[in-house]
C-alpha cells in the first residue's frame, strides 16, 4: 500500500514539475525537498536529511501504523520524525485526535484520488457479489467477511470476493481452508489494478474491515466507482466516510457485519442511502483535487 501510494505521489509531483526520486532509503544525494512516507519506518532516513540539510523543507506522511500503533509501541522515533517535520500529511480528517497537540498544527489532510471506472457498473444479476480488497494480514482484519456470510439463510444471494497477497503463508493456507468450508467465500489472491476495477464494476458493496487505517485508499476507489462501503467503525474510516455515515460496525464483530450485509441485499432504500451518501463524497477523491492539494503544500513550501 504504501509503495502504490508512493508511486502515485511520485506521477503527481513530475505532472507539476518537479524532478523524483523514489527511494526505500535516504543515503545523501542533494535534493530539495524529502516526502518521507512513514514517520517509524522511515525515521533513519528522516534523522539523516534533516542533519544535512537543516533547513529544507520536510513532508511526512503518517500511516496508519504511525498513528494507531507505533506512536505508542515506539514513541521515540515515530515523535522524533513527527518533530523534524515541517508538515505533516494525513489521509483523512480524524488523525489531530490521535496526536501530539503540539503537532496538529502540522497537519495537512491530502485525501487520494481514484479514477473512475471507464465504463458504467454492471453487478452481477446471479450474486450479490461483495468485495473484499486488501492483503491478508492482521491490521485488516481479513476474513471478517468471509465468516460473517457463513450462517446466511439459503435464499441469500451472497457472496464474498475477496483480492488480495497473503502476507505470511499462514494467512494463505486460512484463506484456503475458508474456501473449502464456506462457499461463499472466494478469495483470488493478488491481482493487477485492472481487475480490482472489473470486481468493483460487479460489486453491490465493499466491505473495509480492518482494525487500523490511515485513510484506505481503497474506500477512495469504491466511493469514485459507485459502490457503497461497509466499515469497521475505526478513525481511518470515519474520517473518510463521515461521523454519521450509516454503514459501519463494531471491529472486529461478525454477527453486527453480517446483519449490515443482510440489510444490504434485502432493504433498498438502505442501499439507496449509503450508495448517495457515499456518492456525496466523491468530488474529495477527484484525481484533480489531489494533484491541487500537492500544488499548493508544495508552493507554500517551497
Amino acid at each position: 500500500g504504501n509503495r502504490t501510494t508512493a508511486v502515485r505521489w511520485a506521477r503527481i509531483l513530475q505532472s507539476l514539475g518537479h524532478r523524483v526520486r523514489v527511494s526505500v532509503d535516504y543515503a545523501g544525494e542533494q535534493t530539495d525537498l524529502m516526502v518521507a512516507l512513514h514517520a517509524w519506518r522511515s525515521a533513519a532516513s528522516i534523522q539523516a536529511f534533516r542533519e544535512k540539510y537543516p533547513q529544507a523543507p520536510l513532508v511526512v506522511a503518517l500511516t496508519g501504523t504511525d498513528i494507531y500503533r507505533f506512536l505508542n509501541t515506539d514513541p521515540e522515533p515515530t515523535l522524533g520524525s513527527m518533530d523534524l517535520a515541517d508538515v505533516l500529511v494525513c489521509l483523512h480528517d480524524r488523525v489531530g485526535q490521535s496526536i501530539p497537540e503540539r503537532c496538529a498544527d502540522k497537519l495537512q489532510v491530502i485525501y487520494q484520488s481514484a479514477i473512475p471506472l471507464a465504463r458504467p457498473r454492471e453487478p452481477s444479476r446471479r450474486f450479490f457479489d461483495v468485495c473484499v480488497i486488501g492483503h491478508l494480514r492482521e491490521e485488516k482484519d481479513p476474513l471478517r467477511a468471509a465468516l460473517a456470510v457463513r450462517d446466511l439463510p439459503p435464499f441469500s444471494r451472497i457472496r464474498v470476493i475477496h483480492l488480495g497477497k497473503a502476507h505470511h503463508q499462514d494467512w494463505a493456507v486460512r484463506a484456503e481452508e475458508e474456501m473449502t468450508l464456506n462457499p461463499r467465500y472466494l478469495w483470488r489472491g493478488e491481482v493487477p489494478g485492472w481487475a480490482v476495477r472489473k470486481a468493483l464494476a460487479k460489486a453491490q458493496l465493499l466491505v473495509l474491515s480492518s482494525n487500523m487505517e490511515g485513510g484506505a485508499n481503497v474506500v477512495s476507489e469504491a466511493v469514485v466507482a459507485g459502490v457503497p462501503v461497509l466499515a469497521s467503525d475505526i478513525p481511518g474510516s470515519v474520517g473518510l466516510l463521515g461521523d454519521d455515515y450509516p454503514g459501519y460496525y463494531p471491529v472486529g464483530d461478525t454477527a453486527a457485519l453480517r446483519e449490515l450485509l443482510r440489510r444490504s441485499e434485502e432493504d433498498t432504500d438502505f442501499r439507496t442511502d449509503l450508495t448517495e451518501r457515499c456518492a456525496a463524497l466523491r468530488s474529495l477523491f477527484r484525481p484533480q483535487a489531489e494533484r491541487e492539494s500537492w500544488r499548493t503544500l508544495l508552493e507554500r513550501l517551497l
